[in-house]
């Protein structure tokens, strides 16, 4: 059997492993699935009529939410990628003969997985509260593309910071800066209506320009600038995410 053949049938193995662990984690579900949902009823008919946004406020504030749904996941990956480490779980499998990669593999697709689970439960509820994209197929696609770019790219760096944290708690709390990103970005309000000093931030942050890439999209009126930037925010995050993962995992291995 070929090595790559031997990785692919290694990552599957640690893809369903965690797969298991959190379906038997009902906090894990929560955060990922549930809480960013919770948040979406919170600022639609709590806060929205508090908001001056062009159209209905669900429509705007769908693809921040979506956002936040895949940054709401990353927590509980960091904590299980510090616990392999911490826990000698990677030792038990090196003496299998498991590939290295098919460890961190297995973390980021599942994360990624969940992440779009995440998504694809916003835009249902969504839908459900009076969420209208104007998107063609085409659009829906590059949103969907857009979506899977920024999970690859989050769960990589998560993994990332499951690696060089000392602790579980450690790894949680080191994702929070993800989490909170998007809260300082155009995900609930336009940037342009922010005060000095917090608009210029927002709009040079990384989630600003995807956020604004996945409105523009469902809007049926994408701007090609946005993508640009998003694209680009994305594959640097995943690059990053990726080199600092592996000489992390070599270092601690």
């Amino acid at each position: 059997m070929s090595s790559v053949s031997t990785s692919f049938g290694d990552a599957a193995i640690m893809l369903r492993r965690n797969f298991k662990h959190t379906a038997r984690n009902p906090v894990t579900v929560f955060q990922a699935v549930l809480f960013p949902i919770v948040m979406m009823l919170m600022f639609v008919y709590v806060f929205g009529g508090a908001f001056k946004v062009e159209g209905k406020y669900v429509d705007y504030a769908v693809p921040g939410l979506m956002v936040m749904a895949i940054t709401y996941g990353l927590g509980p990956t960091a904590a299980a990628v510090n616990g392999d480490m911490t826990k000698g779980i990677i030792n038990r499998f090196k003496a299998m003969d498991v590939s290295h990669g098919a460890v961190l593999a297995g973390h980021v697709v599942s994360t990624t997985v969940r992440s779009l689970i995440a998504d694809a439960a916003i835009i249902g509820v969504g839908f459900a509260m009076g969420f209208r994209p104007h998107a063609s197929f085409l659009q829906w696609l590059a949103a969907i593309g857009i979506m899977l770019l920024l999970a690859f790219a989050t769960s990589w760096l998560t993994v990332a910071m499951g690696l060089g944290a000392k602790t579980a708690e450690s790894a949680g709390l080191a994702t929070v800066p993800l989490i909170m990103l998007p809260f300082l970005s155009s995900a609930f309000v336009p940037a342009d209506t922010m005060g000095t000093g917090v608009r210029q931030f927002a709009e040079y942050q990384p989630f600003t320009p995807i956020i604004e890439t996945l409105r523009g999209l469902l809007a049926g009126n994408p701007s090609s600038g946005d993508a640009i930037a998003a694209l680009a925010w994305c594959g640097g995050l995943a690059l990053l995410g990726y080199v600092w993962a592996v000489s992390a995992f070599r270092k601690r291995a």
